[in-house]
């Protein structure tokens, strides 16, 4: 048989590594025929670096990126559709508290109202939010003007109920992101009523003729939180809803209306100092008592 044959051949080639016997008429295993630790001829190869084992089962290799897909797209979406909603709640308590929950009385809470149905803010919340600034304990509004990268210049809308830790905070931020404290950065604002119009399909020309024709000062061209084109069409605080219904005849789609800082002058930023000025202005965004953040960054720089 060939396999007396070959084991009686390993026998006398290497007598010291193999079992003394088998049994049966099949050969040893193959542990068997190997040499044990003690016959190596030459001796083993160190390694420098550590072995890493490497383990892999079919679950591991299969593919399924379901979770990271929820962390890495849905979940900073959800995110960021809450904070929206929470300083929509915000700007409700604000209103309330200038004006008192009535809408048709209060015009300011009436824009914000509109502002949150477009955004798909739950009418659920929206009562949650007005029955909460009615009965919400007494929180001061203020705006603190600050710097940033570049020398771009910021107003920070805040709502809190203590303002010594809000002002550290909001300091501790700005410094921490390349920011300052700097009072007069008010006087290269103007509160102004804007009126947002979807863009898509409405060349320069044709919005500069529907600005002369409902009474705007002003038409910018700019984009939302989704990259999608808008058109700005500004005017003074008392012809806001004048120019809003103005636009609305004339068969415009109205995304929004209210009260904003719109900045005198723009300032360009190379992209080092655009990417420093974002990350400042998100920072200050998560913060829960900043209401919004306005800049005079020029928007296609």
């Amino acid at each position: 048989m060939a396999g007396p044959v070959v084991l009686r051949a390993l026998q006398t080639l290497r007598p010291r590594c193999l079992t003394s016997a088998t049994s049966g008429r099949f050969p040893a295993p193959v542990e068997s025929v190997l040499r044990p630790a003690s016959c190596v001829w030459y001796p083993p190869r160190r390694r420098s670096t550590p072995v890493r084992a490497l383990h892999m089962c079919s679950a591991l290799c299969a593919g399924h990126n379901k979770w990271s897909k929820v962390k890495h797209i849905k979940g900073p979406k959800d995110e960021a559709r809450g904070r929206m909603f929470m300083k929509f709640g915000m700007l409700i308590k604000i209103a309330v508290k200038e004006g008192g929950s009535n809408p048709d009385m209060n015009l300011n809470l009436a824009h914000i109202l509109e502002q949150c149905r477009s955004k798909n803010m739950p009418k659920v919340s929206i009562e949650a939010a007005i029955k909460s600034a009615e009965k919400a304990k007494p929180a001061t509004q203020h705006t603190i003007e600050a710097r940033g990268p570049g020398g771009c210049l910021l107003l920070i809308e805040v709502l809190t109920d203590n303002n010594s830790r809000c002002q550290q905070e909001i300091k501790r931020l700005l410094i921490r992101n390349g920011g300052m404290l700097s009072d007069g950065a008010r006087h290269n604002f103007n509160k102004r009523g804007v009126v947002l119009v979807p863009g898509q399909n409405v060349s320069t020309e044709r919005a500069l003729e529907l600005a002369i024709e409902a009474g705007a000062a002003d038409v910018q061209e700019t984009e939302d939180e989704e990259e999608q084109p808008v058109l700005q069409f500004i005017c003074d605080m008392t012809d806001l809803k004048k120019v809003r219904a103005s636009l609305e005849e004339l068969g415009v789609q109205i995304t929004s209306a209210g009260l904003e800082f719109v900045p005198r002058t723009f300032l360009s930023l190379d992209e080092g100092q655009l990417d420093a000025a974002s990350a400042l202005i998100e920072a200050l965004n998560d913060y829960p008592d900043v209401v919004r953040v306005w800049d005079n960054i020029q928007a296609d720089s």
